[in-house]
């Protein structure tokens, strides 16, 4: 009797998007501690405690916060990938800067004319 090695398995090609596992956790890791520090005390997050406090149903509320915000980031998510298909990202980091930049003038005027 003869062992032989068993027939060479068919290798599966990965998608182009396919990313690795550790630049799925890298890309994971930061998108999560930049939105949860920026919405950290947020008008969200005292709107949800209050709506939670006065409902005396958390759970509901807890319900309705989470789809509203995996909504809100699904639209974030559609709208920046259907961007970057037309516009380079040294265009978006630009218009970004100057939306930003416009922003901040805006609310010192207000802030200076109260």
């Amino acid at each position: 009797m003869s062992i032989s090695s068993p027939a060479p398995q068919p290798t599966a090609t990965k998608p182009a998007e396919t990313i690795s596992r550790a630049t799925f956790w890298r890309i994971f890791s930061s998108t999560f501690i930049t939105i949860f520090l920026a919405e950290l005390g947020d008008k969200t997050q005292v709107t949800t405690l209050l709506m939670s406090a006065q409902s005396q149903a958390p759970l509901v509320v807890f319900i309705g916060a989470g789809t509203a915000l995996v909504t809100t980031s699904l639209i974030g998510v559609l709208l920046g990938q259907w961007l970057a298909r037309r516009v380079s990202p040294a265009t978006l980091d630009t218009a970004a800067g100057a939306m930003l930049l416009g922003i901040s003038v805006w609310l010192l005027w207000d802030v200076a004319h109260l």
